[in-house]
């Protein structure tokens, strides 16, 4: 059977295309277009059976008002449009913005939550825990919707555009800073360290998305590499996993991590098993674990938050049947579905740049597990920390973790203190930025 290298949410795959110089100029908003996106979705989308059985796709003002129209909304939150470019360029890291995140605390102060090394906002210093208080000048309260969200209107991810942003630092003081959106490379380890806690050596990795490194076959991270390595070389005993901003992204990088994470005894058993529609069943198949490494682990700690999503949430269903799993942080998003981008299975689509990326499969692990539209619960609920420092252990999910280690509890002061922020900035986005939210 011919292997499909799947994603969740995506996968960094070689997209064909059959534009010769002699081809018209694309034209991706045209009716062709459209009537080649209804056509491939009624071929390979998950829940093809829900589309409706025609449309005239004339009506559509353009090709993302059709595909929200027609997709199946009880369940999917998730199928997008993009482009090719694009596409190929996230899941190798390849950005353009300001290059950082945010969350706010319980009293609905905002702080930087990751910075990427190489964006705009990391080359001009800034760091995790920085609070902002103005954005172009005004307020956050100014920026609040009717519906309890926010729209803080920093403009698309294109380089040349600039924003303002006054940050109180952890000492007191203030400053302004004026950061202009740029192309860059962005970093998907954030933080890595081992604590002694009691007789053990504890990792702590904090891990922000599933990016494969460009020119890599097959493809893998080399970060992921190192940073194995460098548990691998510190003897951990254990090990933290920090999700809480990762969105998903490659499923190849994912797989790459479990077979890391995965004890030798378990080596050649199923990671996960996918599922296509009825149309395409011949195509459902399983990837079975193959140890990488010499880790030896009885148990992952996760750390956990409605933003850890996709891939994040693949890696966690795919170990649960064959080691003990503990999550500490809020509940996961819920994304038990797949894609793959179907461009280089419709010429028309290739031709006109328009990347297709619905949802095409399911996933489950050895046991069968596959409904997680919930998302993962959090074994311990314990609130986020964005004004303290990677690494730092005040904030409250990294001690909880390290003290679960130490005691196998949690004290209840911390999950009493527990809150859920209203708004996350996985809700700014949608489709490929989902998958990797940033600014």
């Amino acid at each position: 059977m011919r292997k499909i290298r799947w994603i969740i949410g995506l996968m960094v795959l070689v997209i064909w295309s059959c534009r010769t110089t002699d081809d018209p100029t694309p034209n991706p908003q045209s009716d062709v277009v459209k009537d080649a996106i209804f056509s491939t979705m009624q071929e390979w989308y998950f829940w093809n059976m829900e589309l409706p059985g025609e449309i005239n796709t004339a009506q559509y003002a353009s090709n993302e008002l059709l595909l929200e129209d027609i997709i199946y909304k009880p369940l999917d939150r998730f199928s997008y449009i993009t482009t090719q470019e694009a596409f190929q360029n996230a899941f190798v890291g390849r950005n353009a913005g300001h290059g950082f995140g945010f969350a706010f605390d319980q009293d609905e102060r905002l702080f930087l939550t990751f910075v990427f090394d190489e964006a705009p906002a990391g080359k001009d210093g800034w760091q995790r825990g920085w609070e902002i208080i103005e954005i172009n000048g005004k307020p956050l309260a100014d920026y609040k919707t009717s519906s309890g969200g926010y729209n803080f209107d920093l403009g698309p991810p294109d380089p040349g555009i600039s924003n303002t942003f006054t940050f109180r630092l952890p000492d007191g003081s203030t400053t302004t800073r004026t950061n202009t959106k740029a192309e860059y490379q962005s970093n998907s380890v954030l933080y890595q360290n081992v604590y002694p806690i009691g007789n053990k050596k504890v990792g702590y990795w904090v891990y922000q998305s599933f990016k494969a490194t460009a020119g890599l076959t097959p493809t893998r991270s080399q970060e992921v590499e190192n940073s194995m390595n460098y548990f691998t070389g510190e003897g951990i005993d254990e090990l933290i996993i920090d999700l809480r901003y990762n969105g998903g992204g490659s499923v190849a990088v994912a797989e790459q991590i479990l077979n890391y994470l995965i004890q030798s005894s378990n080596s050649g058993k199923v990671m996960y098993t996918n599922k296509l529609n009825e149309d395409k069943s011949e195509l459902n198949q399983s990837e079975n674990f193959s140890k990488i490494g010499s880790l030896n682990l009885s148990r992952v700690i996760f750390i956990t938050s409605r933003g850890s999503a996709s891939a994040s949430e693949l890696v966690i269903n795919a170990l649960d049947p064959y080691m003990d799993l503990v999550l500490i942080g809020d509940n996961t998003f819920g994304k038990p579905v797949g894609s793959f981008p179907l461009s280089r299975y419709n010429r028309t689509l290739a031709e006109n740049d328009v990347e297709l990326v619905p949802i095409t499969f399911a996933t489950a692990n050895a046991e069968g597990k596959a409904e997680y539209f919930e998302g993962f619960p959090a074994t311990f609920s314990v609130s986020d920390s964005p004004n303290i420092p990677w690494g730092d252990t005040r904030d409250s999910r990294l001690n909880a973790a390290l003290q679960f280690v130490l005691d196998g509890i949690i004290n209840g002061r911390i999950q009493q203190d527990f809150y859920r922020p209203s708004w996350e900035m996985i809700d700014s986005f949608h489709g490929l930025q989902q998958e990797f939210p940033a600014y």
